[in-house]
């Protein structure tokens, strides 16, 4: 396996309908005309993740007040979302792609280094996709701890 095609900032959001932690489905064009952080992680409920999400979570006011929705995508099944949602309070989407196939799409499924292995698995990214459904910033093997406070200074939020 290659390294995965990644996404550049002008390129289209490869659009998607997914199930969601809530037992619906959430499609990318149904949030079009708002901005979106669309955020990959490898697990629900690892340390990393959990961490991650809770970071989104305690920044959702203040990302939403600045036109900003956040949905986070994992290869857990839905169910398993669920119990995250629950266990840790997550009040923004998860989605479900459990065929890997929109992780792909957005290069975020692939090889990967992990403890100094080649491996393949989810790319820890985040995509900021604009109001016209364009991805406006890609950020590839993003850290768990820390990437939301950057991601908001990125963003001139802080």
């Amino acid at each position: 396996m290659t390294a995965p095609h990644r996404l550049s900032p002008g390129d289209p959001a490869p659009d998607f309908t997914l199930p969601t932690d809530t037992g619906s489905t959430l499609s990318l064009t149904a949030l079009r005309g708002r901005k979106v952080i669309l955020y990959a992680y490898p697990a629900a409920m690892t340390p990393g993740c959990t961490k991650q999400a809770c970071d989104f979570r305690d920044s959702l006011a203040s990302l939403q007040a600045a036109g900003y929705e956040v949905v986070g995508i994992s290869p857990d099944k839905p169910e398993k979302l669920a119990k995250f949602r629950e266990r840790d309070a997550v009040t923004f989407p998860l989605v479900s792609d459990t065929d890997r196939a929109v992780l792909t799409a957005y290069g975020a499924f692939g090889e990967k280094q992990s403890y100094g292995r080649t491996v393949t698995g989810v790319i820890r990214s985040t995509f900021v996709v604009d109001e016209d459904g364009k991805i406006e910033r890609a950020l590839y093997n993003v850290r768990a701890t820390g990437h939301v406070a950057k991601l908001r200074r990125d963003l001139g939020l802080d």
